[in-house]
């Protein structure tokens, strides 16, 4: 089973930067056929999210440069960037290539791209530790977000936009020492049409026919559009995300219920709700965003702490456990002790 422990290696910053941009959904009529908006609004739990002209790269290298201020480091000392999205700048080259050059980091930096969703944080995060973990490297800049879609044409009344950037750094191994990152993994495959864009892979090569039009659940949708099955999504969330929960607890022999906040994948208010529940969360613990800023994708829980948690992480140790799920079908959980983490204030664009 896919159990990971990291030590040496700890969070020192988060950032995050969304457009200033705010779409209301109240107003979202030519979202669907059948739109009811005030249902909408009450089922999801987002009335609102940021919606902007940017490129996922755009907003990440601005965060980072507000988190780099904020932590005072220079550009020069990141050795590694992660960049984690499913909209890319381009299909070639990476987009964390990119962000080096236009960051200013040197032609030493290690930089790498992650094709992932709602999960994308926690796999980012395990990639991001572990290689620090096992190298020299001792600075690195963990990128994840989603933001202008690949499809001009693409609305949602449920996605926003929005990039952060968590900053990581090697801890010399000591007594005093306690740093320490805790995960589990998981991936069903058998589920990888649930959340899909048809075409625009090598599998489903775009032709004139990907522009052709169906309707979906009162939706209208092409080929080169994401589309979701909002059933089996739902099913997988509420059954997967508590399971994985407990089961990271059980395998490091620790009381899940003892930890001070629980951050999930912001996918819509009623399945966290039901995921709260069957945990028996207080509900105090567990901190949403998407009222705001809607499903964020692999942003959602870091966006959730810059957001919601800046004042209760100020100068404090918070132990933090972590829960991203979704297109794959993937899910990861993370146990992390946050401690005098520096969380910037949100950059708007």
């Amino acid at each position: 089973m896919a159990f990971l422990e990291i030590k040496n290696v700890k969070i020192a910053g988060i950032a995050a930067a969304v457009p200033k941009t705010v779409v209301s959904n109240c107003d979202a009529s030519n979202i669907s056929t059948n739109y009811d908006a005030q249902a909408f609004i009450n089922t999801t739990g987002v009335k609102e999210k940021r919606i902007g002209n940017f490129t996922t790269s755009d907003l990440s290298i601005e965060a980072a440069k507000q988190l780099l201020q904020d932590l005072q480091w220079l550009p020069n000392e990141i050795d590694a960037v992660i960049f984690v999205s499913q909209t890319a700048d381009y299909i070639l080259p990476a987009t964390s290539c990119i962000i080096q050059h236009k960051l200013g980091l040197s032609k030493d930096t290690y930089a790498t791209d992650i094709s992932l969703g709602c999960s994308g944080y926690v796999y980012g995060l395990s990639s991001a530790a572990s290689l620090m973990n096992g190298t020299g490297i001792k600075k690195a800049l963990l990128m994840v977000g989603d933001a202008k879609p690949r499809y001009a044409g693409e609305r949602s009344a449920l996605f926003g936009h929005a990039a952060t950037v968590t900053a990581l750094q090697y801890v010399e191994p000591s007594e005093q020492s306690n740093e320490v990152m805790q995960f589990y993994f998981g991936t069903d495959g058998s589920g990888f049409e649930a959340i899909i864009t048809p075409d625009g892979g090598s599998r489903n090569q775009i032709t004139l026919q990907s522009f052709n039009t169906e309707t979906i659940d009162g939706r209208i949708y092409n080929r080169l559009q994401t589309r979701m099955n909002g059933m089996d999504v739902f099913s997988f969330g509420i059954t997967t995300a508590p399971k994985a929960v407990k089961k990271l607890a059980n395998h490091y022999n620790f009381n899940y219920l003892d930890a001070n906040y629980f951050v999930f994948h912001q996918a819509n208010k009623k399945m966290n709700d039901f995921i709260e529940k069957k945990l028996k969360l207080p509900h105090e613990k567990v901190p949403m965003c998407m009222y705001n800023f809607g499903n964020t994708s692999s942003a959602s829980i870091p966006l959730t702490i810059v957001t919601q948690l800046q004042q209760q992480l100020y100068n404090q140790t918070k132990q933090v456990i972590m829960c991203g799920f979704g297109v794959g079908l993937s899910w990861g959980v993370a146990n992390v002790q946050l401690n005098n983490v520096v969380i910037s204030p949100l950059v708007e664009m």
